[in-house]
């Protein structure tokens, strides 16, 4: 089984480390970084580095296809090199997640279309704009779509994707050993959990803190 976890430049780094750290020691697994070109790839603050090892060229037909959002998401929306990737990828691809924006990807390369999925929630109605029906659950499965809602929720998809393919048995043995166990010292990790005022002004300032 072959796990493409796709960079692009200005990802958000828990999108992509977090689904890798519960999946790359799934039983007879191969985990790999792809990017349009092989490289370094650097994260959204421009303080971490991947390196993809290979192209997308180079892996056709993955198992399973992890796309991570970020800002610079925004950049990928239209190029085909990537969108067209995903949808030759998608067509024999068991599992194809996302984590936080990168269901846009998903959803601009037509995936989405009429599906239940979900995204930062303050990219929702973005999402319902492409076609698919957004819900502000933290992961939601629609057949073999998996995505997942803002950032850390990527850590909750990669279990869940552990459990359906190795069992559940391999995927408590993960958060065992990752000791997944989150117990925030706030409560603010949702709109409907954080302060009103606080909601509201990053909704005023979305465009800003996403770009």
């Amino acid at each position: 089984m072959q796990i493409a976890i796709v960079l692009f430049d200005r990802f958000t780094a828990l999108d992509a480390v977090g689904p890798h750290e519960m999946l790359a020691r799934t039983p007879g697994a191969e985990t790999v970084f792809v990017a349009e070109r092989p490289g370094p790839v650097r994260n959204d603050t421009g303080t971490l580095t991947l390196v993809a090892e290979r192209a997308l060229a180079d892996v056709p037909a993955p198992d399973v296809v992890i796309v991570p959002g970020g800002p610079g998401q925004r950049d990928q929306m239209e190029n085909e090199a990537l969108l067209g990737w995903l949808r030759t990828a998608d067509a024999t691809s068991t599992w194809t997640t996302s984590v936080c924006t990168g269901s846009l990807l998903l959803a601009r390369a037509g995936l989405l279309t009429g599906r239940r999925a979900t995204s930062h929630w303050l990219l929702l109605d973005v999402l319902e704009e492409l076609g698919a029906e957004p819900t502000g659950e933290r992961v939601v499965i629609d057949g073999k779509y998996v995505t997942a809602a803002g950032v850390s929720s990527g850590i909750d998809m990669g279990l869940t994707l552990a459990g359906r393919i190795a069992g559940d048995e391999h995927a408590l043995a993960v958060q065992l050993l990752t000791e997944y166990d989150p117990r925030p010292p706030y409560d603010a990790g949702s709109p409907e959990k954080a302060p009103a005022a606080m909601v509201e002004q990053f909704r005023a300032q979305r465009h800003y803190l996403l770009q």
